[in-house]
């Protein structure tokens, strides 16, 4: 991989369009204010730990490397389980909402099917091996998905945010744009939890130094890359919320389809006949853009349970090598296996809304336990220790810490508050008890089989 490669590979893992649709319903205009804040508290404190890091240990593994050199290694594979195990809860939201959007690429008749659980399970399992399948062979191949990602991430926002621009020139914004209106109305937990949701966008820097291995020159081709695709995801973001408000009002964006809702939109308001099929394409893109997301989060987390499969910390299979591809199979083709089962389970007996909601909560959490490690790791290992990088990890962390905090409080118009709250923690929880025991049967593996003292 090379620079152009890790910058679309970064795109490609970090923006999810789906967001804007997040932040558009749930906070209009102020959304605009609150992506910057995002971006100030958690994106840039993480791209300066993420690049010191990566330029002190550039090896494969990377958070999971980071955070074992600094606090030995059952930190290093809590941390690098954590990372691990949230994909399986973050590929079935993703598949979720991909789905979703291939039923609106169809055209109007098979809009329907983005609420049937039935539609929405086989086009996520469709989509999920065809990235398992593309990874399997190795990244020569796999990046390929990875890339389109990029472009069927970035194209599609640019199409949007010029087409926002003609309509508000040429047709007004469909939602008023008022000073008042750039403050938040609401600030309950509710509403704040939804901010942790936009910091939770912002995550994904550290992905790429997984591939450490594989990227050319990888100290620099990572230092270039995290400062390249930081300005393209910062912009998407702020551009990309801002058209979807003049496209729609607040009120009537959808959760899991509102990018290629807002296109029809906009290609309505504009009324210009030729640009009809512009939706579909969009839609078309959106999936091609999410399907390379989920193929570098595959492609980047399988590298964790490879890499202690070698140390011990998980059964000796993990660390096997496919003999023709020189992929780490078995993390691939176990990860492929259980996320099936969860986009299986989480479809059964609730509403795709709702079950969206849960995995991206659950998601949420997990993900960023190994984010205040990394943070942690930062301020430990940072090679020039000034007032400044102190305060850039104390402010990460910070941040992540109030995340997870309010990745617990449920949605405000969520029916069963006590169920969703026990879902979420049972399956934070479940999921982090069982890394820390298999962390403690990694030490005692690797103390069994260490020489003996001369």
């Amino acid at each position: 991989m090379r620079l152009r490669d890790v910058v679309l590979f970064n795109i490609s893992a970090i923006v999810g369009l789906r967001w804007l649709t997040t932040a558009a319903s749930q906070f209009g205009l102020a959304s605009l204010g609150l992506w910057l804040l995002a971006m100030l508290i958690f994106f840039l404190p993480s791209a300066v730990a993420v690049r010191e890091l990566a330029e002190i240990d550039p090896g494969a593994g990377g958070i999971y490397r980071w955070v074992r050199r600094a606090f030995g290694p059952v930190h290093g594979f809590v941390a690098g389980w954590g990372y691990w195990v949230n994909n399986l809860f973050y590929f079935p939201s993703l598949l979720v909402t991909t789905a979703a959007i291939a039923a609106y690429a169809a055209g109007p008749r098979f809009v329907r099917l983005g609420d049937d659980p039935w539609f929405i399970g086989g086009m996520s399992l469709a989509g999920l091996w065809l990235a398992v399948g593309m990874n399997l062979v190795g990244l020569r191949v796999g990046k390929r998905l990875q890339n389109l990602g990029g472009y069927g991430t970035w194209v599609p926002a640019l199409i949007f945010v010029l087409l926002a621009v003609w309509s508000l020139v040429a047709r007004g914004s469909a939602t008023p744009v008022t000073v008042r209106g750039l403050v938040p109305t609401r600030l309950d937990l509710p509403s704040i939890n939804l901010f942790a949701t936009m910091t939770f966008a912002f995550a994904g820097l550290e992905l790429a130094p997984t591939l450490g291995d594989e990227i050319h020159d990888p100290a620099r081709t990572l230092r270039r890359g995290i400062a390249v695709s930081a300005l393209a995801i910062v912009a998407m973001y702020v551009l990309g919320t801002a058209a979807m408000l003049v496209a729609l009002p607040q009120e009537t964006v959808s959760i899991t389809n509102g990018m290629p809702q807002a296109t029809a939109a906009l290609v309505e308001r504009l009324g210009a006949a030729w640009l009809a099929p512009v939706a579909a394409i969009v839609a078309i893109l959106l999936v091609l853009g999410n399907l390379g997301g989920l193929g570098a989060w595959l492609a980047g987390s399988a590298r964790l349970p490879f890499v202690a499969g070698v140390e011990g910390a998980l059964p000796p299979a993990f660390g096997r090598i496919h003999p023709r591809w020189q992929t780490p199979y078995v993390g691939l083709v176990t990860q492929g296996a259980i996320a099936t089962v969860f986009v299986i389970a989480s479809l059964v007996g609730t509403t795709v809304k709702n079950a969206y909601l849960v995995l991206t909560q659950t998601t949420l959490i997990l993900f960023f336990i190994p984010y205040l490690y990394l943070f942690l790791a930062y301020l430990r290992l940072c090679r020039v220790r000034t007032s400044t990088t102190t305060l850039v990890g104390v402010v990460g962390f910070a941040a992540v810490l109030f995340s997870i905090v309010l990745g617990f409080v449920p949605p405000a118009d969520e029916a069963h508050p006590w169920l969703y709250r026990a879902k979420v923690v049972g399956g934070v929880i479940g999921f982090m008890a069982l890394g820390v025991l298999l962390a403690a049967r990694g030490v005692r593996h690797r103390t069994a089989t260490a020489p003996p003292a001369a």
